[in-house]
């Protein structure tokens, strides 16, 4: 398992590259880009905040929703994050 410090990095890293293709996407608007490259760029945006979304519903199920020594919890917990995020997809 992840460490807490490490999935905390792992966001701000991915939020960080998400803000560079947010300023890619203005830059493209600038230059009158085409608008099918500009949507394709917003898709990869939509997708990567997808992704930010489902780390840190993870994180909050995994800290904040269940409590030490519970097992049967934690797994079905699991196997919500991971619908849920073969649904966000």
């Amino acid at each position: 398992m992840e460490k807490k410090k490490d999935k905390k990095k792992n966001i701000q890293v991915r939020l960080r590259r998400i803000e560079g293709q947010i300023k890619g996407i203005e830059k493209m608007m600038d230059s009158e880009a085409c608008c099918r490259d500009i949507l394709i760029q917003v898709a990869a945006v939509r997708a990567a905040m997808n992704k930010v979304g489902a780390l840190i519903l993870q994180n909050y199920a995994e800290n904040c929703m269940v409590q030490e020594g519970d097992d049967k919890n934690i797994e079905k917990i699991e196997e919500l994050i991971s619908t849920l995020t073969m649904f966000m997809k």
